[in-house]
């Protein structure tokens, strides 16, 4: 265990899996550290052919630690989650993720970066930053609306509605939905399969697939914007109010 995140490798198969489900799996600096420096590693480690990453208990991940992300907002350009969504956009190596429950924030927008998405039947994929008074990361103002198109994404980015599983498979953002209780099992063999592929035409498929430098220059326009809106003030009652577990007013702005 590194930082509540559990590291495990087997069969070629690097499992990352956030494990704090009494936070509801909210990413600490601390879980985004362990997280990158385990996919640096992977990346350099012809051991292993896959990645996976999970969520222990019935949330996959709540996003980011609040508490833990405003005592970082000062350091931004420093803080871990940036270094993680950064690796999410360059790595090489095949992702898969599995997602049972809510996923918010990151835990949505990391599936854009991912090669094979598992959901199980009670997944809700969600963004809510323009409701912190933030801007979308991880390259999903990109990502998103190219898989799902312009509104859908807006609905999602701006205003944060809520896409259930079956809605997301039907749009394009997941290979498939399986009970709960298969979750597990639907990944592992999902893992297991891409493992047994010879890994450089795996490889060179994948960075064929997608624009590397097209997708780090909107994460780095993204990250720009997101620390200037981290010291907004429309962000400060946002946080403030979700601290004081109140509705935030933005009549004021």
């Amino acid at each position: 265990m590194s930082g509540t995140v559990d590291i495990t490798q087997d069969a070629g198969v690097l499992t990352l899996l956030m494990n704090r489900p009494d936070k509801k799996n909210a990413l600490t600096d601390a879980m985004y550290g362990a997280m990158a420096s385990a996919m640096e590693q992977a990346e350099a480690d012809p051991a292993v052919r896959v990645v996976a990453i999970r969520g222990a208990g019935d949330l996959f991940c709540a996003g980011n630690d609040i508490g833990d992300f405003l005592n970082a907002s000062n350091r931004v350009g420093e803080a871990n989650v940036f270094r993680f969504i950064r690796l999410l956009g360059s790595f090489t190596k095949p992702l898969l993720v599995g997602v049972q429950g809510r996923a918010v924030g990151i835990g949505t927008t990391m599936l854009l970066h991912c090669d094979h998405v598992v959901l199980a039947e009670d997944a809700k994929l969600s963004t809510p930053f323009v409701n912190l008074g933030l801007v979308p990361e991880a390259a999903s103002s990109l990502l998103l609306p190219a898989a799902i198109g312009h509104q859908r994404a807006f609905a999602m980015l701006a205003m944060g509605e809520v896409m259930e599983a079956q809605e997301a498979l039907a749009a394009g953002l997941a290979n498939t939905v399986v009970p709960n209780d298969e979750l597990d099992d639907a990944v592992a063999k999902a893992a297991l399969r891409f493992s047994a592929l010879p890994p450089g035409a795996v490889q060179a498929t994948k960075a064929l697939m997608r624009d590397p430098g097209l997708v780090a220059a909107k994460m780095e326009a993204e990250i720009e914007l997101f620390a200037q809106r981290l010291q907004s003030a429309e962000a400060r009652e946002a946080f403030t109010a979700f601290m004081e577990k109140r509705e935030p007013d933005f009549s004021k702005f």
